[in-house]
């Protein structure tokens, strides 16, 4: 029984209301010819505040990728290791402990990824497994919780870290005048989100299935442009509707598992707007509170990509969580078009699950005494 753990969740001290976005898009787009239709559709995001890495004047400057990638890593750095203590805390883990780290970000570039850093700098062990994900964008999120389970199912006992570090506000273009790029201006945000998945042990949800979904034939609908000036976003305006073709996967994943999708006791999902959570209350006959958490997030912080699964689950435990056994669903939306879904149970206290001899996992201290291969540090 793999448990998704209390998530930490940190933004960036600098703010930018709605008042202030439209002030700056009538400012800095005053001649465009779509501003009327700019600004309502900014309106209708619901997004109220939003949180950057940088001071406004800073984030609308464009020294060049370089200099942009180069804040992405000064930035990751000073900014996920408290993110990380606190997730771990959460999970009553230490670094040791963990087996596999999974970091999920597109809105900069690292090679070796952070997850070297990580485990250079706070303690992990160097047999610690890495898998970086970078190209699922805003389904990255789910895309991480769903391989942390299949980890925790290969290797019982197996503890995953999960890090999720999005700062779309380095991702802006002053050259793409797009309405879809005016719009993802006044909807993105930044933040840090990190979870833990425990093989064993823990409170949260007990994970027990997974799925993704690919709608054929979408690529070009969320994409970068990938230019001499950095990642260009791409948003193509038929988005919007695509929980349409989302929500049929969503409601068959539950039919598999012998569970009605419009009968769950919580809902985490990718906020990406609106749009998407009233046409999921739509189709899967669902009351608009089911998805209070999403809709609080984004709000709050607007879309923060892959971490708004993490940050809507966050608000779940401040609430106090669910029953025992309460079921529910945890899915991520992004570029495919794909969803990346996981089903799982609340579990507010620990279960120590009897389960079945497996592979266990491979350590170097395991090959010590008889290869003479040196232990961890």
């Amino acid at each position: 029984m793999a448990t998704l753990c209390r998530p930490a969740v940190a933004v960036p001290e600098h703010v930018i209301t709605l008042d202030e976005t439209l002030d700056l898009a009538r400012t800095l787009h005053a001649d465009h010819p779509q501003l009327p239709l700019a600004l309502r559709l900014i309106q209708n995001t619901g997004v109220r505040t939003r949180h950057l890495v940088q001071p406004i004047g800073e984030t609308l400057r464009h020294p060049g990728f370089t200099a942009r990638n180069a804040v992405y890593e000064r930035e990751a750095k000073r900014r996920v290791p408290e993110v990380v203590e606190r997730a771990l805390g959460h999970a009553e883990l230490s670094a040791r402990e963990v087996d596999l780290i999974v970091y999920v970000s597109c809105t900069g570039f690292m090679m070796p990824s952070l997850t070297a850093w990580l485990i250079n700098t706070m303690g992990f062990r160097s047999d610690t497994r890495q898998v970086p994900i970078a190209q699922l964008g805003c389904a990255a999120g789910g895309a991480a919780v769903n391989r942390a389970h299949d980890f925790c199912r290969a290797y019982p006992g197996a503890n995953v870290l999960i890090v999720a570090c999005e700062f779309c506000s380095l991702c802006y273009q002053p050259t793409d005048l797009g309405v879809g790029s005016l719009l993802s201006n006044g909807l993105f945000g930044d933040a840090i989100a990190a979870a833990v998945v425990r093989g064993r042990g823990g409170t949260g949800v007990h994970i027990e299935r997974n799925g993704s979904h690919l709608v054929p034939d979408t690529e070009d609908w969320i994409s970068y442009g990938v230019k001499d000036t950095g990642f260009h976003f791409q948003l193509d305006k038929r988005v919007p509707g695509t929980m349409e073709m989302l929500a049929p996967a969503l409601r068959t994943l539950a039919t598999q598992h012998d569970w009605d999708v419009s009968g769950l006791g919580f809902y985490i999902v990718h906020a990406g707007g609106p749009r998407i959570l009233d046409d999921l209350c739509h189709f899967l006959d669902l009351e608009p509170a089911a998805f209070r958490f999403s809709r609080a997030t984004l709000t709050e912080r607007g879309n923060i990509a892959s971490a708004v699964v993490f940050d809507a689950l966050a608000r779940l435990f401040e609430e106090g969580g669910v029953a025992d056994g309460t079921h529910g669903l945890i899915a991520g939306f992004g570029p495919g078009i794909t969803a990346e879904i996981s089903l799982g149970s609340w579990a507010g206290v620990p279960v120590e699950a009897t389960i079945p001899h497996r592979p266990r996992l491979l350590r170097a201290t395991d090959l010590q005494p008889k290869y003479g291969v040196p232990a961890a540090s």
